[in-house]
């Protein structure tokens, strides 16, 4: 992986040619194309397609990057469930397209109130269907009860399928913000899907979104899961969106951008918070990980230092309000930019612990917006 100081001279001489933002921060090689997939129409019949050819496995320290393709098919695994394929118009007359996975095993409660909906929000350089399987979301979705939802950028509105967190009028609720809250109601009408239990999570620029989606329809999510994100509310443009993944946000901007949420919404419910972090990332550095972490302090009024357990290669530091867990912050030892505990053999993924999908689920478990 090149080294980040040159990346960031290289970006700045290239100005503002914003396609070039994120793909620099990985130099990708050229990749193999894969076949397109069949579109399956929105309707609880459907099957799972076919299965990704899987490109070769990647190291550690050297993850496989592969540029996203127009289509892919379903990921490969052997969660049982069905895989479904549908789109929603954008404000500009194009399709956003989006997967959803549902699950064949019904707990006691989705059978009786719905399924809980998880919204998966792949990194820069992914598509939907590479976010499933490299983070095997629906392997784990199958086993404790979720419907999964995996809106796709479009290459048309980035070269690299990046969310633009960094733009303001996003961080306010616009851009791709309502044709994401399109799909997930799109969702809402044709599944049985239970409302209180409704979380987002993603992956670099993915979880920015994810936080950015939270943060302005608190009361749609439960609880929002982050991983490897950069902070809300700084950036607003490319070459400000690099610095903020390599420096966090300057001053005090942070928390200026969480006063600004409350005075927007001084009835802000709270909302509960799993923080994601590689120590050794050189993407979005681990700055960005301890604001976030004071932002959520900020936003759910808690106070007090954390309670701070120590596992073999990460470490986890939790707030309570009571005895309800409000934010973890899940710091991991050596690992790069890349999920933790994926599938390897796709990029951004990696296959050492701890496995961050099953993280995720047991933190949303505890949570239901009332």
């Amino acid at each position: 992986m090149a080294k980040t100081g040159k990346l960031l001279r290289s970006l700045i001489r290239a100005g503002t040619r914003t396609a070039k933002l994120f793909a620099a921060a990985t130099a990708p090689p050229k990749p193999r194309r894969k076949p397109k997939a069949a579109v399956v129409k929105l309707t609880a019949k459907s099957a799972v397609g076919s299965v990704v050819r899987k490109p070769r496995a990647s190291t550690r320290s050297r993850p496989a990057v592969a540029k996203p393709v127009a289509s892919a098919a379903a990921p490969s695994g052997v969660a049982p469930g069905k895989w479904l394929s549908s789109y929603v118009p954008t404000a500009s007359g194009q399709r956003m397209n989006f997967w959803l996975y549902l699950p064949n095993q019904l707990t006691e409660r989705a059978a009786s109130k719905g399924l809980p909906l998880l919204v998966m929000l792949h990194g820069c350089q992914q598509t939907a269907t590479q976010f499933a399987q490299g983070t095997r979301m629906n392997l784990l979705a199958e086993q404790m009860g979720y419907a999964v939802l995996y809106p796709q950028q479009l290459v048309s509105s980035h070269a690299q399928r990046c969310w633009k967190w960094y733009e303001r009028a996003t961080q306010q609720g616009g851009g791709d913000v309502p044709t994401i809250i399109g799909i997930i109601n799109k969702v809402l009408t044709q599944c049985a899907i239970d409302r209180s239990r409704i979380f987002v999570a993603g992956l670099s620029a993915g979880a920015g979104m994810a936080n950015i989606l939270a943060l302005n329809h608190p009361r749609l999510f439960a609880a929002v899961g982050l991983h490897s994100g950069p902070v809300f509310g700084a950036g607003h443009n490319t070459l400000g969106a690099l610095g903020v993944m390599q420096h966090g946000a300057g001053g005090m901007r942070a928390d200026l951008a969480v006063h600004e949420i409350l005075q927007r919404q001084p009835q802000f419910p709270g909302m509960p918070a799993i923080l994601v972090q590689g120590q050794n990332d050189d993407v979005v550095r681990p700055i960005n990980q301890i604001q976030l972490t004071r932002q959520s302090l900020l936003l759910n009024h808690l106070a007090g230092p954390p309670k701070i357990t120590r596992k073999r290669h990460y470490s986890l530091h939790d707030y309570y309000d009571g005895r309800k867990l409000m934010l973890r912050v899940a710091q991991i030892d050596k690992l790069q930019h890349a999920w933790s505990g994926g599938d390897s053999t796709l990029a951004f993924n990696d296959h050492a612990g701890p496995n961050a999908s099953k993280m995720l689920l047991e933190f949303f478990n505890r949570h239901r917006r009332t």
